[in-house]
């Protein structure tokens, strides 16, 4: 039954995605993220990472407006989306931090959002370790980029590291919420973790 449910849950949200013009179904976790949390404000400037195929940036920009804006990253190449900066880059390196800043006009992000999943390999402490590696990642290239009281989402694949992983991100953030929304898959293994207000 769980399965059935599952599926149909995936099929839903997939029909939705197509019928409003969203390149991804996880659009939906981002709007319910979005919905309980209020992270991305009117005119906010948004970067995304891991953003293809980019239906976590067409999301932000419908809430940031015309003033604001998004960036999104990813080592793999996306098709345009009006409105949207896209660098490709691994976030990773130093390079990509650059034309990140560049892009920034000596500004900070207000928010910074993460769908970034590693390469699904079957092997449940492979995955693991690689989806902690890639939010580590999020967050020390959160804690440069981002303003003092800005916010930051990162998925994560629970495992025996998310412990640590939140309580360290508890040191920078004022609030820590562990969110797991309606569109992702009831047999998942992954959550969203929300922070929000960085204390510097």
């Amino acid at each position: 039954m769980s399965r059935w449910y599952s599926e149909k849950k995936r099929e839903h949200f997939y029909k939705e995605a197509k019928k409003h013009g969203y390149r991804a179904r996880s659009a939906y976790k981002l709007k319910q993220i979005q919905k309980k949390f209020n992270i991305i404000s009117k005119n906010d400037i948004v970067i995304d990472l891991g953003a293809a195929p980019g239906g976590w940036s067409q999301v932000a920009k419908e809430i940031i407006g015309e003033s604001g804006k998004i960036i999104g990253v990813d080592i793999s190449p996306i098709k345009p989306i009006n409105g949207v900066v896209f660098i490709q880059g691994d976030i990773t390196d130093k390079n990509t931090l650059e034309v990140v800043n560049k892009q920034l006009y000596n500004k900070k992000a207000d928010v910074i959002i993460s769908d970034m999943s590693p390469d699904i390999t079957g092997n449940y402490s492979i995955d693991h370790a690689n989806s902690m590696w890639l939010c580590e990642n999020a967050f020390n290239f959160s804690k440069i980029i981002l303003k003092n009281g800005g916010n930051f989402i990162c998925k994560i694949f629970e495992g025996e590291d998310t412990v640590k992983f939140i309580n360290s991100v508890k040191n920078d953030f004022n609030m820590v919420k562990r969110f797991s929304p309606n569109a992702s898959r009831k047999s998942s293994s992954e959550l969203y973790l929300i922070a929000k207000a960085l204390k510097r």
